[in-house]
């Protein structure tokens, strides 16, 4: 069958190795989603099909940026795709830069690529496919030992298949052996904590470089012009740890406040101890930085100790809570004898070692080895990403006394990120990083790095047909699709490019959720300017299928803020004590990743009237929980909380109160003239015969909800398809024949009830 080549939007398959097709699409060819499609245009690939969505083109065939290239086709161009088989590879040799060569173990290379189809020749990239099975957790401690050995800038690394046996479509499957072309001789084996499955680390001997850009997918590998570092870690271990450059002071971006409240702290302690006996008092050289993944935690200690002129010794806290209590503590020991003074023990994510849940043996000693290491006259920085998970004796007298915060970078702080990501490349006149900024919430120094290397990217593969060589803001478009921040990973949700634009009817719903949404997370500097705090949240309450969720997504895509939807399975459990730390959890990746639009759908569910549980009262500690974040001690800032339900009656009175859910919003039924907008829209593409009037139909569609009219759609297409497959048209008759099937779901005594509880409200 032949298709016309798409770009995918979704960014959760791009460089997976994933294509997708309209469901009709697959059916035609023989597929389940999950199949091996074998696609061919100049050249040929086998990829993996999933269902595009319903309202997709069934003549195209959605696609990312690698998987185009590997065939050879350009947006627009036509690709042949036809049902293949494929075999287990029995062997697969990757070629890439040396710097991933370097730093990542063939083990390694191999979970990053587990479940991939690939064919020689191919370029494939270290992202890998999201496994719902045995093997989840092991792929998970892949990406946690890709990031920690290559940065963030790994998810936008290209590397070529060389060779691969069988050569055509072979999946990569735990028993194939994986390995480099141009493999690096040093490595370390270490343990990390999946089920038994052990994962070799290779580590370079030399420190590599901290800025090297992708190789283009189609093109020779670029570089970014990176300014020299003025001083580096000095490893722990020559072959076991890898040790990252410094930035210099001055050029550190978006944290220049906690980079100078960690300076004044060491300068104070190391150099002007005499200041603090004038005073009569001391200090502790303990440090505790603390904040999101990515926000530069680590980058902020290297730079400040390199300028106070100290000899640093670096630990990654991940590899040694990794290890057997023995070699842990030996590996820490020997640390702490390498520090010159003054010196400077970094420990990276130390709640690995001393973890908040259970006292381990090496727990105890690492608080020991902390105190006894300050008392020695050292300094002691410890980053973390989550202080709830920190055993909280670190923080006592004597050890990690002072706290250093790093927030998520603000829209300006944003802004100073890319400027010194983009500063050695070439940036057109019309591009402006202020605008860029403000569509990025949520993403980190280490997102915001990988979306300009991913941006070059584009340019560069631009360039090289003869184009443009300035960094665009089209680049940005693409990069942003591929790109998404590390704070909503596992949260976001795909939106569709859906805007209130596209909903039909609903005005006055509409008006009040752009009032009482969009205008906190779009324009807060107004609400203070005017004095007033913004609106926690509204309920959305109606009918079912009459575009409670739809419009969220509406809502939530005409924004630029960060969506998160909530599932009662995800929030309850019946351990005591677990739902509501789900809650907090909940909600402070909500406040990391501000502005943040919070969704939780069928409230009724999650948030019940209290005291009238079966549950031992689980639910009603998640309520209480609910309460708490909403209107606590800690300010709900820049996020938006949405709840949707068709039983207000049966949610607890204290969520509808002013300052949480204060507004209620009935989304009433389709009236005829919204049933034939919604008709309209479902049937956009479907080829209606001259005789279907789609306003009379919505006329006569009473009790139909917005879900049964699309339904009424697509069943009218399928009764056309059981009379002929070559059926070119829906007519009237197949309309009227899929009414005798899809009846209306909407009951009047429920319709009276809810418009009687909105007009109580209203008055």
């Amino acid at each position: 069958m032949t298709l016309t080549a798409t770009r995918s939007s979704k960014h959760l398959d791009a460089r997976r190795g994933i294509v997708r097709l309209h469901p009709e699409t697959l059916a035609a060819l023989g597929l389940q989603p999950g199949d091996p499609v074998r696609l061919t245009s100049r050249h040929h690939t086998t990829a993996i099909a999933l269902e595009a969505d319903r309202f997709s083109g069934k003549r195209s065939l959605y696609a990312d940026d690698l998987t185009l290239g590997n065939i050879g086709a350009r947006e627009g161009s036509a690709v042949v795709a036809e049902a293949t088989r494929v075999a287990a590879a029995d062997s697969v040799v990757v070629r890439g830069p040396a710097s991933i060569v370097a730093g990542v173990s063939p083990d390694t290379l191999r979970l990053s690529m587990l479940s991939k189809i690939v064919t020689q020749g191919d370029d494939v990239s270290l992202l890998p496919i999201e496994l719902d099975s045995e093997y989840k957790e092991a792929v998970s401690a892949a990406r946690r030992t890709l990031n920690n050995t290559l940065g963030m800038g790994w998810t936008s690394m290209v590397m070529t298949v060389a060779q691969c046996d069988p050569s055509e479509a072979a999946m990569i499957t735990l028993d194939t052996q994986v390995s480099w072309e141009n493999d690096a001789p040093h490595r370390v084996d270490i343990d990390l904590p999946t089920r038994g499955t052990s994962v070799s680390i290779e580590r370079p001997t030399t420190p590599r470089p901290a800025t090297s850009a992708p190789r283009n997918p189609t093109g020779p590998r670029t570089e970014t012009t990176a300014q020299r570092p003025r001083a580096q870690a000095e490893p722990v271990e020559a072959t076991s740890t890898v040790s990252a450059e410094a930035i210099a002071y001055e050029d550190l971006a978006g944290v220049r406040v906690q980079a100078e409240e960690l300076r004044e702290l060491l300068d104070l302690g190391f150099n002007h101890r005499e200041v603090l006996s004038v005073v009569g008092t001391d200090m502790t050289l303990g440090m505790l930085v603390c904040g999101p993944s990515g926000t530069g935690k680590s980058s902020i200690a290297r730079s400040v100790v390199a300028e106070v002129g100290a000899h640093l010794v670096e630990v990654p806290g991940d590899e040694v809570g990794a290890m057997a209590a023995n070699d842990a503590a030996e590996r820490l020991r020997r640390a702490v004898s390498q520090l010159q003074s003054p010196g400077v023990l970094l420990v990276t994510d130390a709640d690995a070692i001393a973890k908040a849940e259970d006292a381990t043996p090496l727990g105890t000693m690492f608080k020991k080895l902390v105190a006894e290491t300050i008392a020695d006259g050292h300094a002691v920085v410890c980053t973390v990403n989550n202080l709830d998970r920190l055993d909280g004796e670190l923080r006592s007298h004597g050890r990690l006394e002072h706290e250093i915060t790093v927030p998520m970078p603000d829209t300006e702080a944003r802004r100073e990120l890319l400027k010194y990501f983009t500063r050695g490349m070439k940036v057109s006149a019309e591009l402006k990083l202020e605008a860029i900024a403000e569509r990025s919430p949520g993403y980190v120094a280490a997102d915001l790095l990988a979306l300009v290397r991913e941006a070059g990217v584009r340019a560069a593969m631009r360039a090289k047909d003869g184009g443009a060589t300035a960094l665009q803001e089209s680049d940005f478009d693409i990069a942003f699709e591929a790109v998404r921040p590390s704070s909503m990973e596992g949260d976001s949700v795909e939106l569709g490019g859906l805007t209130l634009d596209d909903v039909g009817g609903m005005e006055e719903v509409k008006q009040t959720l752009t009032e009482t949404v969009m205008w906190p997370l779009m324009y807060p500097d107004a609400f203070t300017r005017l004095g007033i705090e913004a609106p926690r949240g509204v309920l959305l309450y109606g009918p079912p299928g009459c575009g409670k969720t739809y419009i969220v997504r509406a809502v939530a895509g005409s924004g630029n803020a960060n969506v998160i939807t909530i599932k009662g399975s995800e929030l309850l459990n019946k351990w005591v004590g677990e739902s509501e730390a789900n809650v907090r959890d909940l909600f402070r990746r909500a406040r990391q990743a501000s502005p943040t639009l919070m969704f939780f759908d069928e409230l009724d569910a999650l948030a019940p009237v209290r005291g009238q549980g079966t549950d031992g009262g689980t639910a009603d500690r998640v309520v209480a929980a609910l309460l708490t974040e909403l209107d606590g001690a800690e300010a709900l800032r820049d996020v938006v909380v949405v709840g949707a339900t068709n039983r207000p009656d049966m949610i607890d009175p204290a969520l509808r109160r002013p300052g949480r859910l204060e507004r209620l919003v009935y989304v009433p039924p389709p009236d005829a003239a919204a049933r034939a907008e919604i008709l309209a829209a479902a049937g956009k593409n479907v080829p209606f015969s001259d005789d279907v009037d789609l306003v009379e139909l919505g006329d006569q569609l009473e009790f139909y909800s917005a879900a049964d009219c699309a339904a009424l759609v697509r069943e009218a297409a399928l009764t056309a398809m059981r009379e002929s497959l070559d059926a070119s048209t829906v007519t009237a008759a197949h309309l009227q024949a899929a009414r005798n099937k899809v009846r209306p779901s909407l009951d009047a005594k429920q319709l009276e009830w809810l418009e009687s509880f909105a007009q109580q409200r209203k008055q």
